[in-house]
């Protein structure tokens, strides 16, 4: 299972910049738990276009990843996480690309299939933005929408092309449809 980070594990801060502004939901260390325990890989997937506009480095996004799994629980910390720190319109050179890792394009999942032996046909993407189910719809995988986050302002308007199979109101809701799909014997990603 993929998930998106900002306003879908914790909540949306814009370009997060401190470490003291890493807020998980209540409900973020539950959800990643019961996936886990049932046997799902849980990798994060992040657009992280503050490296490209220069607001912060890569190693300050690795640094928030780590942050975020000490306010976890031992068994709730994802199996993994992916970024891409482009942007377009960026002012630093080096990351002002069109690429191929910026969702919704399926780059960074691609990556994380070929890393971790997974199986995109049978996963899920989960995030607050229809950027999220986009990628879902590209990678060939099933996507989520979640209402929280920019999820709660957008969920009603979908963009032209961009379906998800499920809207729900948050991250343990998600995770709770997808454990629940894969034991009625649905193809899911374990």
């Amino acid at each position: 299972m993929f998930v998106d980070r900002a306003g879908t594990m914790i909540e949306e801060r814009g370009y997060l910049n401190r470490l003291d502004l890493v807020t998980p939901f209540p409900y973020t260390a539950e959800a990643i738990g019961r996936l886990r325990r049932a046997g799902f890989a849980v990798v994060v997937v992040t657009n992280q276009a503050g490296v490209a506009r220069g607001f912060f480095d890569e190693a300050f996004v690795r640094s928030v990843h780590a942050h975020l799994n000490t306010l976890l629980l031992a068994d709730s910390v994802p199996d993994a996480y992916y970024f891409c720190p482009h942007h377009p319109e960026g002012v630093v050179e080096a990351y002002r690309v069109e690429c191929r890792c910026r969702k919704p394009a399926p780059g960074l999942i691609e990556q994380a299939v070929a890393d971790l032996d997974l199986d995109v046909a049978r996963s899920f993407v989960v995030g607050d933005k229809w950027l999220d189910v986009g990628l879902a719809n590209h990678a060939g995988a099933r996507g989520i929408l979640v209402r929280t986050g920019y999820g709660a302002e957008t969920a009603d308007a979908p963009p032209p092309g961009v379906r998800a199979e499920r809207v729900v109101a948050t991250l343990l809701d998600a995770a709770d449809y997808i454990i629940q799909t894969s034991e009625a014997g649905e193809p899911a990603q374990p």
